[in-house]
């Protein structure tokens, strides 16, 4: 066994040459190399060989790992766009992703466009991919009369990774190409994200341990000019990373910058649940793969970074961090990982995590713990989770979760706990299903750290699937996936919040778009939320139905649109709702697009809470713009101008007292119409200096009023544009130094 084992490492993985990256696959310098050849359909998922012959090598050097494709295709059909870091436009492009290893825990998906635009992400839980962190990685394309190629080198020390045995390590690699024109997307293995199990069916690849060292420190300086109080506010600060070795990491912060480089979009909530924000800054996002410890309810998480340097607990601004830490590693097949962060002053937090998982054969079993103490609010919280991943054939999984939380405040503990399980099947000929059950207590709380949209909850559902990937070649379709779902929902005092039958498809269509149409039919329930604590409102049964439709560009146009009709409220199905939006984007060349985007809503039965158990229901219509223009200079340069304007309209109906058994009772309280304007407003430009390094130049102006009266929807956004609560130059500069 141990000379067809060295054969196969001799074969695999010894180059004669060193590589050099630049998208022009040489023979010479790819002897030695594993050949992929075996490229098969998954989108549509028909393992069909793919419609365009794609090769692929793979060989490991001291360098790092390194990855060539061949991407057999006509000029007059490939895509010419240009795109900026983590683009999400179908383009051609082709995908490696490495799970170093091998245990389906954490994977990293590297992404190079035909027109070498790139993208990275990391891969949790199977198949969730989050953009948020941006790896230092070398990449080039070429391309002639018959096909477009790529080169990659992925340094070892990309990310953390166990020691291998005996001088060789087994990673498992996924290799896809994209035709853009198309959407058909052909891939070695024949492994889908839109499977269950996507990381657990890549290809186990072995080749020989190579380490690489890595100490590299990101000094930052910024400044900001405030337009408004004649301000100015000079930064500066520093991220620090440093790996001795594959199998440990460390990671450091010192003042982290929280210059607003990136604009987030404009969200008006009167709901009762917290609006979830991705984290882009770089330290939080920087290997953080090992700290996801997340459940099927959207979102949740027990480690949510937006809350360091969030809003600070005496309501005055954000958090200042004065540092943070964070490492990680391995011994054996046990990974770990340890994050604390400390805000300065008496409002101050202090946040820490500790990480452990353990890969076994079929499953993997994981454990955290998160601690924040909070002085001004004499507070703690502690959470504890437990995760286990069970795969015990190749059909089935079971992701099981266990969280409990103790909170101790004013020298009053609670505690409660929650768990969740998963569980899906693949059956033959396309049929899957899926079964999910979740509770979380009443007092279960991870908000402090984390993030969990609602606790008090129990859930149940009951999912079967079917995916067609044969459909006749006149059809316009490539794809389709019916699915159907009932479900139940109980809050934890055993209340019926809702049952609920889903019936939804989703079309790949041969011209590469993409449509997607939902229909859900709601029964009576109650809404425990909407009065704060003050006791539940009983709800009519109700429906939603949805309809999205993406085209990507054709010629100089591409469109997205999204339509939706409802009803809800206190008035179940005896009013109607609707919504929709429309954005068509115009290319003025492969490099300049601009986009103007209109939305259109109108809620006739809305809930607002006013206090108490009081509530108002409102005749709700918004207006809101977004326009903005993409240009991507070259790959170092970018420029993006971003406008969103918002005019929400709310004319009251009726005020209603809300009474002990759930009924809503017309009232005469006094409950005023009311009015919001919204604007945010953003110029970026943006220089990569070196990898990982950058000079931004962002101007920003933003408002928000609510005035108590109605007004047109149509002169409200007019007027928000008039808004000026914030304006704000910003210079940033930040250079990565590698030592």
């Amino acid at each position: 066994m141990r000379a067809p084992l060295l054969l196969i490492l001799a074969v695999v993985s010894t180059p004669v040459f060193a590589v050099e990256i630049d998208g022009r696959i040489d023979p010479a310098e790819w002897q030695g190399a594993r050949h992929v050849t075996d490229f098969r359909k998954v989108q549509p998922l028909s393992l069909e060989p793919g419609t365009l012959p794609t090769e692929g090598w793979i060989l490991a050097t001291p360098e790092g790992l390194a990855i060539a494709m061949r991407n057999q295709q006509p000029v007059d059909t490939r895509t010419r766009q240009r795109v900026r870091r983590d683009f999400e436009e179908q383009v051609d492009r082709v995908n490696l992703m490495i799970d170093y290893d091998g245990d389906a825990r954490t994977g990293y998906n590297f992404t190079v466009s035909s027109t070498d635009g790139i993208a990275d992400a990391v891969i949790t839980n199977e198949n969730q991919f989050n953009d948020d962190w941006d790896g230092n990685w070398r990449h080039a394309v070429s391309e002639d009369e018959t096909s477009w190629s790529v080169e990659m080198l992925i340094p070892w020390y990309i990310a953390p990774m166990r020691e291998g045995k005996d001088g060789v390590r087994t990673v498992k690699i996924y290799l896809d190409r994209v035709i853009g024109s198309t959407g058909e997307r052909s891939a070695w293995p024949g492994a889908s994200y839109t499977r269950p199990r996507f990381l657990s069916d890549f290809a186990p690849v072995e080749m020989p341990q190579y380490d690489q060292s890595l100490l590299a420190v990101t000094p930052y300086v910024s400044g900001l000019y405030d337009n408004i109080s004649g301000d100015s506010d000079f930064d500066a600060g520093a991220d620090i990373f440093w790996k001795p070795n594959g199998q440990f990491q460390l990671s450091g912060t010192i003042n982290p910058d929280f210059g607003q480089v990136e604009s987030d979009d404009l969200v008006i909530n009167f709901d009762a649940t917290e609006t979830f924000i991705s984290d882009k800054r770089p330290f939080f996002t920087e290997n953080q793969g090992i700290f996801e410890f997340t459940t099927p309810s959207d979102y949740s998480q027990l480690l949510y970074t937006r809350r360091v340097g969030g809003p600070a607990d005496d309501g005055n601004g954000a958090g200042d961090i004065t540092a943070a830490v964070k490492l990680n590693g391995s011994i054996g097949a046990t990974k770990y990982g340890v994050f604390a962060a400390d805000e300065a002053d008496e409002v101050g937090r202090t946040f820490g995590a500790v990480r452990v998982v353990r890969d076994l054969a079929k499953q993997n079993l994981g454990a955290m713990v998160t601690y924040v103490d909070r002085p001004f609010l004499d507070r703690t919280a502690t959470v504890m989770g437990v995760d286990h991943n069970w795969r015990p054939t190749a059909r089935v999984s079971v992701e099981t979760r266990v969280i409990g939380s103790q909170i101790d405040e004013h020298g009053r503990t609670t505690d409660d706990n929650g768990a969740t399980m998963w569980v899906n099947y693949e059956m033959d000929h396309g049929w899957r299903q899926q079964w999910l059950a979740m509770h979380f207590g009443n007092e279960l709380e991870i908000n402090d750290f984390g993030y969990l949209q609602r606790n008090s909850t129990n859930y149940l559902n009951w999912q079967v699937m079917r995916r067609f990937t044969d459909l006749p070649k006149e059809s316009r379709y490539a794809s389709k996936d019916w699915r159907a779902r009932i479900s139940g929902t109980d809050n934890d005092h055993g209340d019926r919040l809702q049952r609920q039958l889903r019936i939804s498809r989703e079309g790949n269509l041969r011209n590469g778009s993409y449509e997607y149409a939902q229909i859900n039919i709601n029964t009576s329930g109650v809404d425990d939320l909407l009065t704060r604590g003050n006791g539940v409102v009983d709800k009519p049964s109700n429906f939603n139905a949805y309809f999205e439709y993406e085209r990507p560009r054709k010629g100089d146009w591409a469109w997205d649109t999204e339509a939706e009709v409802f009803s809800g409220g206190l008035a179940g199905n005896d009013k109607i709702g609707y919504n929709l939006r429309v954005q068509p984007t115009y290319f003025i060349s492969d490099a300049f697009s601009v986009y103007l985007g209109g939305f259109y809503e109108r809620i006739p039965s809305w809930l607002v809470w006013q206090e108490d158990n009081l509530i108002g229901e409102f005749n709700e219509r918004m207006l809101q713009i977004d326009a903005g223009l993409d240009w991507t200079i070259t790959n170092k340069q970018e420029l993006r101008v971003k406008m969103q304007a918002i005019g929400l309209d709310a004319g009251l109906e009726q005020a209603y007292r809300v009474q002990p058994g759930g009924a809503s009772i017309a009232s005469d309280d006094v409950v005023n119409d009311f009015s919001v304007r919204n604007l945010g407003f953003q110029v970026r430009y943006r220089y990569e200096i070196a990898p990982l390094s950058y000079l931004y130049v962002v101007y920003g102006r933003g408002g928000y009023q609510q005035d108590p009266f109605t007004e047109r929807p149509g002169d409200l956004l007019r007027d928000s544009l008039e808004l000026r609560d914030d304006e704000q130059l910003l210079v940033k500069l930040s250079y990565r130094f590698e030592l």
